[in-house]
């Protein structure tokens, strides 16, 4: 089934937030998305720097419930192998207008990454559907606040440092969404595969943006 761009963002949106992983091993990699499914995400990147991330996000592109991603995408070759393997949105931890153009030719949604108010709105105007605000500044939430007020147009995604407890400030302010990485995937988690411990962590995340 084909996904227009526009059904991606409807999806993002509904989801609002999405479990980021970044992993050494793929085995524990399938493991941790797995537990995410499990706790309710359905909204998942799997970083090209994952070992076997084309095969994850191939996996997890067949389940109709999830919509599905790839991350640290640097070149305009791993936008269009990524694509190749069902993924409908493409994260990148900086802002490259060719990987914006690439990913609008293929029908991805483009989320390059952005530190500053220039940089967020230098995104927009390439033609980037979200950004990705990385990493998150001091001042968190209310940062935010004050860039959409003069900047409304922005759809921004924070990914650095969004956890259950300050999720719902992030949303409260503005985000179009929100990214959680090492919060939900823990370093010690990941090593313990300690799938139940993810699972559960996923079910409060999930909680906490469904109240705000």
């Amino acid at each position: 089934m084909a996904h227009s761009i526009d059904d991606t963002l409807a999806e993002i949106r509904a989801a609002r937030a999405c479990a980021i992983l970044r992993a050494s091993d793929a085995a524990v990699a399938a493991g941790a998305l797995d537990a995410a499914v499990r706790g309710g995400f359905r909204c998942l990147e799997v970083t090209m720097n994952t070992p076997g991330a084309l095969d994850h996000i191939a996996r997890l592109a067949a389940d109709p419930r999830l919509t599905i991603g790839a991350g640290t995408v640097l070149t305009v070759e791993q936008a269009r192998a990524c694509a190749a393997a069902g993924a409908r949105f493409l994260v990148s931890p900086v802002t490259d207008p060719a990987v914006i153009e690439e990913a609008a030719r293929l029908g991805c949604v483009a989320i390059p990454g952005a530190h500053t108010p220039t940089e967020l709105f230098t995104a927009h105007r390439a033609g980037a559907p979200l950004q990705k605000l990385f990493p998150a500044p001091h001042g968190g939430p209310e940062w935010l606040r004050a860039v959409l007020a003069p900047l409304p147009m922005l759809r921004v995604v924070p990914t650095h440092g969004v956890d259950e407890h300050n999720a719902s400030a992030w949303l409260g302010a503005g985000a179009f969404a929100v990214g959680m990485v090492r919060s939900l995937f823990s370093a010690d988690d990941l090593a313990a595969r300690a799938w139940d411990r993810i699972e559960a962590r996923a079910r409060t995340m999930l909680a906490a943006v469904g109240a705000a």
